[in-house]
């Protein structure tokens, strides 16, 4: 098999990888939203004006969120900023938008009662979210707007992803419930859930790499 055919096969198995995280990270938003006590961090804006708005659908309002991430890479980044790749996640982040609403719809008769299991939907959430993002990394081709924007941040500072992301989250969250409060008349989608997610995604993903880290290794061992 010549070098060629075996660069396209491998662009192919990373952009599988890559869609495949983009799903199993919007279902891990879709549970977190599903656990109701608050949405993952990295959804928490576009869902409080979800709420405050219905002009467009939650997976709607996640795309105009998607192009100000863009935007913000864009102004950070300016010549380094590759247009190619700025195209390759507008068209994923309006594909991620619509999963988003997929898979909100595909868990829309689970039922979640009781404070116990919603605390178990919520860390499901987190740990599934965490998977999305970790996966999407891994594939290395594209990521989406808002790790994206992580990414260009941390390039920019010189500061670890993990460290910009947690402290994103955290800010998402806060912008939140600003507007939940000033809009809403309460904390709607923003509650203790969002502020746990914000400290655990970012770990999650940190423990991810820890375990295939060691997992290679043991690989590697035993060939």
């Amino acid at each position: 098999m010549d070098t060629k055919k075996l660069n396209v096969l491998d662009l192919i198995r990373r952009y599988t990888m890559f869609i495949a995280g983009l799903f199993i990270a919007a279902l891990g938003v879709a549970l977190s939203t599903k656990a109701n006590l608050g949405t993952s961090p990295v959804a928490s804006v576009p869902y409080s004006v979800s709420l405050m708005s219905g002009l467009f659908t939650f997976g709607g309002w996640l795309n105009v969120w998607s192009v100000i991430q863009i935007s913000v890479q864009v102004i950070l980044l300016r010549r380094k900023c590759n247009p190619i790749e700025i195209v390759i996640q507008t068209l994923l982040a309006f594909v991620y938008g619509y999963l988003t609403n997929f898979a909100c719809f595909l868990i829309e008769g689970l039922k979640v009662e009781g404070y116990i299991w919603q605390f178990i939907c919520m860390l499901a959430g987190c740990i599934v979210l965490g998977l999305g993002i970790w996966i999407q990394l891994k594939g290395n081709v594209a990521m989406l707007p808002g790790e994206a924007m992580n990414r260009a941040i941390a390039t920019v500072t010189g500061k670890k992803y993990e460290n910009i992301k947690i402290f994103f989250d955290v800010a998402y969250i806060f912008v939140s419930a600003i507007l939940g409060l000033c809009f809403l008349g309460g904390l709607k989608g923003v509650r203790e859930g969002s502020i746990i997610a914000a400290i655990l995604i970012g770990n999650i993903i940190r423990g991810y790499n820890y375990l295939w880290s060691k997992i290679s290794r043991k690989k590697v061992y035993t060939e």
